[in-house]
């Protein structure tokens, strides 16, 4: 189905299960041609109405310029508002910063759920400088450098970027929505994170580096209703069998 945001965008959205509503977002580069939380939307239909759905300029989604954080925070709101004006949201890597963000706006979300949110330092000039970049290199149209630059640059060991050569055409595709998310990134501060009076899950993976488990650590130390808990994974990601029961638990 399609919602309709604020500025008039169309957003895709896909809805299954039943039960209080859980919204899935998705992180830098993920959509429904290269998924990154609709498995364990599968595995979470048996106890909520799960929404999914592609985020701006990705997949079936329109992409109305220019771009701005607040349109994002609008197309979840939106997608709140089509579940019936309240949620749980369970979020990935950068898409947990813009679920935050929608937080510290207002939008009426239940409780949250964070994957390994990757929140830097504030006012940091690499994090700006590497914004610069991917900026340039997308609007040069050089998109499978930007994909490459970008996975590098956020510490994808060399196997794991060995084995998503097969979705490289995918990711190509939605190459110019890294720069959307290197802005959410950099909007993204302990000063707004204080205002986040959402209860929140924030959780890692035991098999991460300590740059994605001190990320987690620091979102939740800055948060005033925040737990943190690392569970049994690999790098960047939990198996569904570990993750869909703690979701289930801490949104019920």
């Amino acid at each position: 189905m399609m919602v309709t945001s604020s500025d008039g965008t169309a957003i895709a959205c896909e809805r299954a299960g039943s039960g209080p509503a859980i919204v899935l977002v998705d992180p830098a580069l993920g959509y429904r041609e290269f998924d990154n939380v609709r498995v364990l939307g599968e595995r979470l239909a048996g106890d909520f109405t799960v929404y999914s759905y592609d985020r701006r300029g990705r997949g079936l989604s329109g992409d109305t310029p220019p771009y701005a954080v607040q349109r994002e925070v609008e197309d979840l709101a939106a997608i709140i508002a089509e579940a019936g004006g309240r949620a749980f949201v369970y979020a990935f890597s950068s898409g947990g910063l813009l679920a935050l963000q929608a937080a510290a706006a207002g939008v009426p979300i239940e409780k949250l759920v964070l994957m390994e949110p990757p929140i830097g330092a504030d006012d940091d000039p690499a994090d700006a400088a590497f914004t610069t970049e991917m900026t340039e290199l997308v609007a040069t149209g050089r998109r499978t450098e930007a994909v490459e630059r970008f996975l590098t640059g956020c510490g994808v060991p060399a196997d794991v970027l060995a084995g998503m050569a097969p979705s490289m055409p995918a990711l190509e595709a939605v190459a110019h929505t890294i720069v959307y998310d290197c802005l959410i990134s950099d909007a993204t501060t302990t000063e707004l994170l204080a205002k986040v009076s959402t209860p929140t899950l924030v959780l890692d993976s035991q098999g991460s580096g300590d740059d994605l488990t001190g990320w987690a650590a620091a979102v939740a130390a800055a948060l005033p209703d925040a737990r943190h808990r690392s569970l049994p994974g690999g790098w960047h990601g939990v198996p569904v069998d570990h993750l869909a029961p703690v979701v289930t638990e801490f949104c019920s």
